[in-house]
């Protein structure tokens, strides 16, 4: 959530809460370099809210056994219609954009054979699980050309939204972008007995931005924040959502490779988040703001209820680069019908664990070099480097990592594969609720700090840690923690 003193780090103003567009500090948003180039809309702007939203299908088991379900996705080129009436080329899974929808269950082995039909290599990697370094999906460990892979997932982790996408380093942005990524939605008996809106009530979010030419084609340029200015939800361009007024529960992913969403509803009334990248929050936190940088999950419920059918509401985004007419909206929900609503939010979600006494501290500073001085991206000092082994901890310890975003104009993110870790301090005060729970990958704007603490009793191996701008890591922002 947006306290006043990170609004007025982002740009924004008090009184209206606009996106900035791309001046100040929001034109250096997300990292980008150069000046926005003109314009090239396809033939026949989109219309507003002129689309329903669709959701990802959900993908079916080709076979069940009493311990595991089994799933087959193929790598392919598509074509698909995001713009209405257009074609346009995107990479898939299983030819869906996004890719289809696995829900999997809590402590239920998931197997996943991947085939890559497409002509790169390509590599399969579960944001958020906590897997062995042989299904991780690391940016070197990659599937060939007209290779396959299966991908088995214990999941031994509470309830939560996860995704997955490409980790094939150096192009990683560039699959992510043209469309290799999917939710991973993983389920248990504890949350299902809460009450939460479920069924139809339940609606995934996957927010991201694009660029296309005058054909209705993906443009993708590394590093190029200003000129996506496209807002894609599940797929579609600015849609609508018909609602009844009732309890909804979305499931919101920030699939952008490098846009920060901060989220308001045009009324300014609360949302009520109940989960963050690692499952449920211990306690509803209710804001009328929602911060997701590229990455981040975040689980909320809003109740339409409180307003008359007929009602209109845009999910609003306060942040640039862009202009406001674009970027500056995400999706309309239209209120409907008022009917029966069995569902409830609980005053306790879930009890996290104590948290254990750290014996290690480490630091890690962030970088990339400014504007007009260079493409790369560092971490202490160091560029990726595969063959090198950055961080080495010892299995079952519990440390405190100090990351600070040196950059002064750009900001970052921090995502670890294989563990969730909790956040202690933002530059040296408690986090707010939102950022009290499980996280994977956490927010830094120019000059902040976060205190994190992480316990390593899963797997032993390899495993990277790097920013999640996600063109940032394919620049270089990225190292490698060994656990031994």
């Amino acid at each position: 959530m947006l306290s006043r003193r990170h609004a007025i780090q982002l740009g924004l103003t008090a009184g209206a809460l606009g996106v900035t567009g791309a001046t100040g500090y929001t034109a250096q948003a997300l990292g980008a370099r150069d000046k926005p180039v003109p314009a090239t809309r396809p033939a026949g702007p989109v219309t507003k809210f002129s689309v329903p939203l669709t959701r990802p299908p959900v993908l079916a088991p080709v076979r069940r056994t009493a311990a595991a379900d089994y799933y087959s996705v193929v790598m392919t080129r598509s074509r698909r219609e995001i713009l209405p009436g257009t074609s346009t080329e995107v990479l898939t899974y299983n030819g869906s954009f996004p890719g289809p929808t696995i829900r999997a269950r809590s402590g239920r082995t998931v197997v996943v054979k991947q085939v890559n039909a497409l002509d790169m290599p390509t590599s399969v990697h579960l944001h958020g699980g906590a897997n062995p370094v042989a299904d991780d999906g690391g940016m070197m460990d990659t599937i060939a050309p007209r290779g396959t892979r299966t991908y088995t997932y214990a999941n031994a982790q509470p309830a939560a939204t996860l995704w997955m996408h490409d980790h094939a380093h150096h192009m990683e942005s560039e699959h992510v972008y043209r469309g290799l990524s999917n939710l991973y939605l993983l389920g248990d008996d504890r949350e299902d007995a809460l009450g939460l809106p479920s069924g139809e009530f339940e609606v995934p979010l996957v927010l991201r931005d694009a660029r296309f030419d005058a054909n209705a084609q993906m443009v993708y340029e590394m590093d190029d924040a200003f000129n996506r200015t496209t807002i894609l939800v599940n797929g579609r361009p600015w849609p609508y959502l018909k609602v009844k007024a009732r309890k909804y529960r979305f499931r919101l992913v920030n699939s952008s490779n490098l846009r920060i969403f901060v989220l308001q509803l045009s009324d300014g009334s609360e949302m009520t988040q109940i989960g963050s990248d690692g499952g449920l929050l211990e306690k509803p936190a209710p804001s009328p703001t929602l911060t997701l940088s590229p990455g981040e999950r975040a689980d909320v419920v809003i109740d339409f209820a409180q307003y008359k059918p007929g009602t209109q509401l845009v999910l609003k985004n306060l942040l640039g680069p862009g202009p406001v007419e674009e970027v500056g909206q995400i999706i309309r929900f239209d209120v409907g019908e008022r009917v029966r609503d069995t569902s409830r939010v609980p005053g306790t979600l879930t009890t996290l664990a104590a948290l254990r006494t750290p014996t290690v501290q480490r630091s890690f500073e962030l970088n990339m070099d400014e504007p007009g001085t260079g493409e790369q991206g560092y971490i202490n000092g160091k560029s990726f480097d595969p063959n090198r082994i950055d961080t080495t901890v010892n299995w079952g310890t519990t440390e405190v990592w100090t990351v600070t975003n040196a950059s002064t104009l750009i900001p970052h993110n921090f995502h670890m594969h294989l563990v969730q870790f909790r956040v202690l301090e933002r530059d040296g005060e408690p986090v707010s609720a939102s950022e009290a729970g499980r996280k994977d990958t956490v927010l830094l704007l120019p000059g902040q700090s976060v205190k994190l603490q992480v316990t390593f009793d899963s797997h032993r191996g390899v495993f990277p840690y790097h920013c999640h701008l996600i063109d940032h890591g394919g620049m270089g922002m990225m190292a490698n923690l060994k656990i031994v």
